[in-house]
This record gives structure tokens, C-alpha cells and sequence, in this order.
């Protein structure tokens, strides 16, 4: 285990606590049903600082004049090890994850008050979990009463999301070196999809060729539940039913990312189930394909995050107006949201270790302005739903483009890299 990346990280947010302490709980296990737990995915913030992988386990890093890092987590137990697994326990999980110290889990209730006593500033994300939430009041009545004893609790509580946010906005190397890794191996799951695409085939078909091409290349699995969207179901954003067939002539959106190592990819591509585009499709996708390249194009250091949802906002209603969806002058659709009912979403968010990473988009009235280092998706899209008063031609066509961008010094670097361009896609899926 490298711990060197995380390391760094609690050092950092050391230096940001002053004198105070943090106490950064992992995710709780969670039943499926009955005695079945879902797979276990560890707390992100904690997972960014630690890498430590185990349920049961919290952080507390205690600032001051001797910053010190204290893990508590499982005991080892052979009895729970031979059906559930391996446990590092505290001794050797303090010398595989560079901690200062590690206690048994159980002791932290116990230890608390001690750990916050004489402390100004508690930092803990409040309402984040109400079971945390009665440990940390439990913990600071205990030092309240001890008043008499010269012993005062924390004044202040604070959310260590707000540092923690502005950290992982921006993505160090061990971070990218994981992001690329997740982007090839999705990638290389859309490619597969499309290449088993055929009319008459399911979507939950397509879902099946995306997961198992996501696990036997080492990811954990899908970021997020996969979208397999065929024809008019595309228009719907977060359709999530994939369990419809797909017909011939139609198009297919596949929205779906793998997770590896933690960090997620997110890619989007529509395409035809039967291989080749129509007319009209060809139409519709070679707006938003260039779309997405105004956008990529305008992802640069010290751009605002806005620029890029409208350099693509204003092809996307240009492309309306060409195609008959919208009638009048750009400037003044755009001003009046004339486009919103085919298209309603913004072109991108920060990805990271959640899909929909952590950081600010805004800060008052003002849109963060973009890093080297910093990575977001670009996926511009238009929607026209069935039932809309256009050319009939054109209803039931969804079509989205998703990739993952990173910010350069210089630039942007796209970083996925499934068959985007229409030549592209109608030779991947070629059925020779």
C-alpha cells in the first residue's frame, strides 16, 4: 500500500484545523433485505484521506502545536474473518496506512471527549448522519459537564467539508493516474456495447456487455446505475428501467461509467441500434458532436465554469433553429430559455471520487474559475420528446455526448475515448 498520497492529504487539512479536531466517520454498512448487506463502498471523504477500505472504522486528526492522525477501526477476529474476510486490525493497518496511531473502533465513544477537551473549533459534518451527530453531542455534554474541573468543550463546530471540497476540486497525480484508468476501462465498455448492439436485443443486454467488460478489467463495477435508453426513452434523463428492445432504426443512449480504485468515469454516447445513422439522425448528432467541441474547446485555466455550458448552449440553439425546433434570432432564444424543453440540463459538473464531485460551482455571485488539475465531464445534449409540437420527423430523437476532461496548464485533455465521431461509431459497429 502507498500510503504517501494520503498521507499528504491529512497533512494539508492539518495545517487548515488550527487547533482543533476532526472526526471523519467511513459509510455505515447498509441491509439489502433482511440479513443481506449491498456491496460495501466506503465514505469518499474518508476514503480521499485514508484509503483505508473497511467499514467500522472513523478519523480523527488532531491539530496543534503536535498534529497527530488516529485511526480507529475493526479488531482482528478469526471467527468474523472466516465468513466475512480479512481485517487488518489497529496494529497493522497503523503501519500499512501511515497513521500515528490506531485504536480499536470501540474505544472512540470513550475517548472522545478527552480527544475534543480544550479544544476552540470541533469540525464534523453536521447532519451528514444522525447516529455521528448523537456521538458528537454525547461527546461534547460530557466535557461541558467536567466545567467545574477547569475542562471547556469546543465553542465552535465547523464542516470539514468546506476545506476538504476545495481540495478535492483539484486532482493530484495519484488521483489522475486512477482517473485515466477508470476512463479507458469505460470506454472500452461503451465500444463493447456497441459492437453487440443489434435490433431486437434488450437493453438491459447492452447493460450486461458494459458490466461485464467494467469487472474483468478490474473495476469495482458501474459509478452509478447504468442508462440504457433505445428510441424516445433517451429523452427521459435519468431513465434507469433499461428493460425495453430496441428497435430497428432507432437510436440508443448509454449513459455509464465504471468506478476503479474509488474514482469514478462518465461517459455518455448515442447511437444506432442497427448501425448506421438516418438522415435526420445524422442531423441532430452532428449538432450536438459539435456542441461538445465548442465546449471542450472553451475548458481552459481561469475560465469561469459557466463558459463552456454556454459556448455549447449556443451551437445547440443555433442547430434549433436549423432544424425547425425553434424559430428567431439566437441572442434572444438563449435570453428567453426558449430551449429548455429540449434541452434542460447544464454541460458538465466536477468528477472525481463521486460522480457529482465535491466543490463549489459558485462562490456568491461568481462561478469558479477553472484549475490545472481539476476534472469535469463535458456532455452537451438535445432532447426532443415525442410528444412535442415539431416536425414529426424529429420526435423521440435524444441524443447525448459525454467525456471526461481534464484541465491542463494550456488547456483541456479528453481523456475518454469510446468511438465518438458518426465514421467512427458505423465502423465499430460493423457486422461483417
Amino acid at each position: 500500500m502507498n500510503y504517501a498520497p494520503f498521507y499528504a492529504r491529512r497533512r494539508a487539512l492539518l495545517e487548515t484545523l488550527g487547533d482543533g479536531v476532526a472526526i471523519i466517520p467511513t459509510a455505515p454498512e447498509r441491509f439489502r433485505n433482511r440479513d443481506s448487506h449491498h456491496p460495501y463502498r466506503y465514505d469518499s471523504y474518508f476514503w480521499y484521506l485514508t484509503g483505508f477500505p473497511e467499514p467500522g472504522a472513523a478519523l480523527v486528526l488532531v491539530g496543534g502545536s503536535a498534529p497527530r492522525a488516529l485511526l480507529f477501526c475493526r479488531e482482528k477476529n478469526p471467527e468474523r474473518e472466516t465468513w466475512d474476510g480479512f481485517r487488518y486490525g489497529p496494529d497493522a493497518a497503523r503501519e500499512a496506512f501511515g497513521f500515528d496511531e490506531a485504536h480499536p473502533i470501540g474505544e472512540l465513544e470513550r475517548r472522545l471527549p478527552e480527544l475534543i477537551a480544550g479544544r476552540d473549533v470541533l469540525w464534523h459534518m453536521l447532519g451528514h448522519d444522525a447516529e455521528w451527530d448523537a456521538k458528537i453531542v454525547a461527546a461534547l455534554n460530557a466535557v461541558r459537564a467536567q466545567a467545574r474541573a477547569g475542562k471547556h468543550a469546543p465553542a465552535l463546530i465547523r464542516d470539514p467539508r468546506e476545506p476538504l471540497d476545495r481540495m478535492r476540486l483539484v486532482k493530484d497525480a495519484h488521483e489522475i493516474e486512477r482517473m485515466r484508468r477508470a476512463a479507458a476501462i469505460a470506454s472500452a465498455g461503451h465500444a463493447r456495447a456497441m459492437r453487440a448492439c443489434r435490433p431486437g436485443l434488450g437493453e438491459y443486454a447492452l447493460e450486461a456487455e458494459l458490466i461485464y467488460e467494467f469487472r474483468r478489467s478490474g473495476a469495482a463495477g458501474h459509478s452509478f446505475p447504468p442508462i440504457v435508453a433505445g428510441g424516445a426513452g433517451a429523452c427521459v434523463l435519468h431513465y434507469v428501467n433499461n428493460d425495453k428492445e430496441l428497435a430497428d432504426g432507432a437510436l440508443v443512449l448509454i449513459d455509464a461509467g465504471c468506478e476503479f480504485d474509488g474514482y469514478a468515469a462518465d461517459i455518455t454516447r448515442t447511437f444506432p441500434v442497427n448501425g448506421r445513422f438516418s438522415g435526420v439522425q445524422r442531423d441532430v448528432y452532428e449538432i450536438v458532436l459539435a456542441a461538445q467541441a465548442a465546449a471542450i474547446a472553451a475548458v481552459a485555466p481561469g475560465a469561469p465554469f459557466i463558459a463552456y455550458h454556454e459556448a455549447a448552449l449556443r451551437v445547440l440553439v443555433r442547430g434549433m433553429v436549423d432544424l425547425g425546433l425553434l424559430a428567431g434570432d439566437v441572442d434572444g432564444l438563449i435570453d428567453g430559455e426558449a430551449y429548455k424543453p429540449f434541452y434542460m440540463h447544464r454541460t458538465g459538473h466536477w468528477l472525481g471520487l463521486d460522480v457529482h464531485d465535491a466543490g463549489d460551482y459558485k462562490t456568491g455571485d461568481a462561478w469558479t474559475p477553472l484549475a490545472a488539475g481539476m476534472t469535469l465531464t463535458v456532455e452537451p445534449g438535445l432532447y426532443v420528446p415525442p410528444d412535442a409540437n415539431v416536425p414529426a420527423h424529429l420526435r423521440g430523437i435524444g441524443i447525448r455526448i459525454e467525456d471526461d476532461v481534464l484541465v491542463t496548464a494550456h488547456g483541456a485533455e479528453v481523456y475518454t475515448n469510446a468511438p465518438k465521431t458518426i465514421a467512427a461509431i458505423e465502423e465499430a459497429m460493423r457486422h461483417d
